[in-house]
């Protein structure tokens, strides 16, 4: 095995220079390490049972191939596995994981995944018994029975910037793909009557 980033061992490392020198070429370096200093002090002490009975924890196994962050030297030894990346979301969410976690394109294509996702989950439900039902599920209900609207008005609601671009997002693509099913079976009707 490689060796263990220090994030998942019990040891302190130990420092690469001298206290001294990271004082003097760091301002404000080490100001916690008299422990009278801290504010966690005396509870954080040396000796401490934490409760953990392993050095570095038992991997959990890998069953498909997971999304790696760029930062790190391998995937961390607990992950999760409730959703493997499937469909164009998955194809997305796996090239997210091609920049660092520091540039603005790796969350923007995160945030893009969870959205096709939404969607393919919509078109997914439409094959079901019970498809989505967008007047229910998106709490458009609530805006006339619980008081919506009157709580925008004269409130200091810092969703308010935001809240015209909500019936975009959120009702937009339900109305154009119903427009679209509706332009569909008047068309098929016409070409019925016609023949």
């Amino acid at each position: 095995m490689a060796a263990i980033p220090t994030p998942y061992t019990a040891d302190k490392p130990a420092l690469k220079e001298p206290i001294e020198g990271l004082r003097a070429r760091i301002p404000g370096w080490g100001v916690d390490v008299d422990p009278a200093d801290r504010p966690s002090y005396p509870r954080e002490q040396p000796g401490i049972d934490t409760g953990a009975r392993w050095d570095f924890p038992e991997r959990q196994p890998e069953k498909w191939p997971r999304e790696r962050s760029v930062e790190h030297a391998f995937l961390t030894p607990v992950f999760g596995t409730s959703t493997p990346p499937r469909g164009a979301s998955g194809a997305i969410r796996k090239y997210a994981y091609k920049y660092s976690e520091g540039r603005a394109a790796h969350w923007l294509l995160l945030i893009a995944g969870d959205r096709v996702d939404a969607w393919e989950n919509h078109l997914r439900s439409f094959a079901t018994l019970r498809p989505d039902n967008p007047v229910t599920e998106t709490g458009v209900l609530s805006e006339f029975s619980h008081h919506g609207i009157g709580s925008r008005f004269g409130k200091k609601r810092t969703d308010l910037s935001h809240q015209w671009m909500d019936p975009l997002i959120v009702g937009a693509p339900w109305a154009l793909a119903g427009g679209a099913l509706l332009v569909g079976a008047l068309k098929t009707l016409r070409k019925h009557k016609a023949t």
